[in-house]
């Protein structure tokens, strides 16, 4: 069983007609028509560059005919990227997953660069709460939610850390139990005051991110969550190799050269995304995830707790809400009791009134392992599938 998903933008860039290097016959008909619902959608040259892949693993795309191809297009086109920048791009490093037991699973999700670490600090925070604390659907757990959630992305904010350059750093405060108790005693003091914060927020940064989960019927898991960065990346894209160009250096700091994730040679950009494998015992029964940048953690976090008591449809398709650095709560408020917005707002949280089953809010892609079953679920929130074999 597979569930993915897809991000697309919401309006055709106008760099489909201006930008040098982008080719509109990739993504739209004969004449720069978008294609009609329904519609079959073919990409021959990407399948061609996939095919080259396939059969000659990655050195060929780092070192041999798409690298030459990609070189030839940059010096072409004025860009950057040049073959022996390709040849040196370093083999992925392979870490340890970050883990913590959250009701009756073992959660493992991703290591920094990832979002791992606030989604699990999040976990360890909630679960120190009463069960009938926690629900998303009162005012009083609305709140609990939204000011964990703020909690933990400010943290990962005041402390960034790069594995490749602090490999001593094994444990982390984030990550300890101990901390989320002092964190607990924090939220409790803000639950009970009037929130004032001047932390600017990510809010409405756009992306293009794809998720997907799969489980196979041995038991091999995968969850995946892939970016470009921004919508169609670079707006660029080879002629001869059909796949557009990220431009995940935007994702770099650029202004701060202490912080670990510094614009420099080999270096790493971090990243919101949270791919999530949980077990019961050895055996993988979720895999899970979803695109939103700072709303990925948040979208896994809701969709977790509500598993406790829910089917995965309920849980992915139940109202979702996020709080940002500032304080703002993004919520689908005509889908939640109506004493939950006045409730947030007298505890001095601003409010961002959202539309039902709101693309801002992730789109969480998940596979359970249940009863010998397999579900899948893919969210409403935007376009996305769930499919097994016939």
């Amino acid at each position: 069983m597979a569930s993915s998903s897809f991000s697309p933008p919401l309006t055709i860039p106008k760099a489909f007609g201006t930008c040098s290097g982008i080719r509109g016959k990739f993504f739209l008909r004969n004449g720069g028509r978008p294609y009609p619902v329904g519609s079959i959608f073919t990409q021959p040259t990407l399948a061609k560059t996939l095919k080259r892949i396939a059969s000659g693993g990655i050195k060929r795309f780092y070192t041999g005919k798409i690298a030459d191809l990609i070189h030839e297009d940059m010096k072409k086109n004025g860009g950057f990227i040049q073959k022996d920048d390709l040849a040196r791009i370093p083999y992925p490093i392979v870490r340890e997953p970050l883990t913590c037991r959250f009701g009756n699973m073992y959660v493992h999700t991703m290591p920094p660069p990832g979002a791992g670490r606030p989604l699990i600090e999040i976990l360890n925070i909630l679960k120190k709460f009463p069960v009938k604390e926690r629900n998303p659907d009162t005012p009083q757990g609305a709140l609990l939610l939204a000011e964990i959630i703020r909690r933990a992305q400010l943290d990962r904010r005041d402390r960034p850390f790069d594995p490749n350059f602090y490999p001593q750093l094994v444990r982390k405060d984030m990550l300890r139990t101990k901390y989320a108790r002092q964190s607990i005693r924090e939220i409790l003091r803000n639950v009970n005051k009037t929130i004032l914060s001047t932390i600017a927020s990510e809010d409405e940064i756009s992306g293009e991110t794809t998720h997907l989960s799969v489980i196979d019927n041995k038991g091999m898991a995968v969850s995946l969550t892939q970016s470009i960065e921004r919508v169609y990346g670079s707006c660029e894209a080879s002629p001869q190799l059909g796949f557009l160009y990220n431009n995940y250096m935007s994702a770099f700091e650029y202004q701060d050269i202490s912080h670990p994730y510094y614009l420099r040679p080999n270096a790493v950009p971090w990243a919101s995304v949270a791919p999530t494998i949980a077990f019961k015992g050895r055996t993988p029964v979720l895999a899970v995830g979803s695109p939103g940048s700072e709303r990925i953690t948040s979208s896994l976090f809701q969709v977790l707790v509500r598993l406790q008591t829910q089917s995965a449809w309920a849980a992915v398709e139940a109202p979702r809400l996020h709080c940002s650095l500032a304080g703002k709560v993004s919520l689908e408020h005509t889908r939640m009791r109506s004493d939950i917005l006045p409730a947030l707002e007298r505890r001095g949280l601003a409010t961002d009134r959202r539309d039902p089953y709101s693309f801002y809010l992730g789109c969480v892609q998940l596979v359970m392992r249940q009863h010998g079953r397999f579900i899948g679920v893919a969210d409403p929130r935007r376009d996305g599938s769930a499919g097994g074999p016939a």
